[in-house]
């Protein structure tokens, strides 16, 4: 079993290692949004939107409904974004660390 859910992780890690997909993510987090919505938040086209969504639903990070001539998509499982805002915490906090790094060296 531990294999295997090392093999899931990475899958999931792949999937997450898009900018894109992670704007998408992003904006997933206060309910469900259609492909439209999501088009005119992010500025992607609709197509490029719709093949990353098509990647989170093969991966289980995201579900979909219709509703008429929409779909609309939700995150899979909240505990998604608890992960997101972590790495993001972490990546802010070294950001910060190599910009005050790169301020004290130019004095």
């Amino acid at each position: 079993m531990t294999k295997e859910l090392y093999r899931l992780h990475a899958e999931l890690c792949k999937v997450l290692s898009s900018p894109a997909r992670l704007e998408i993510l992003n904006m997933l987090r206060d309910g469900r949004k259609s492909v439209g919505e999501l088009t005119k938040i992010t500025g992607y086209g609709q197509a490029n939107i719709s093949q990353h969504l098509t990647v989170m639903k093969r991966n289980g990070v995201v579900n979909f409904e219709r509703e008429g001539n929409n779909v609309y998509y939700s995150l899979a499982d909240a505990k998604i974004i608890r992960a997101f805002d972590i790495i993001r915490e972490m990546l802010g906090e070294r950001l910060k660390k190599e910009l005050k790094e790169v301020t004290i060296g130019r004095r």
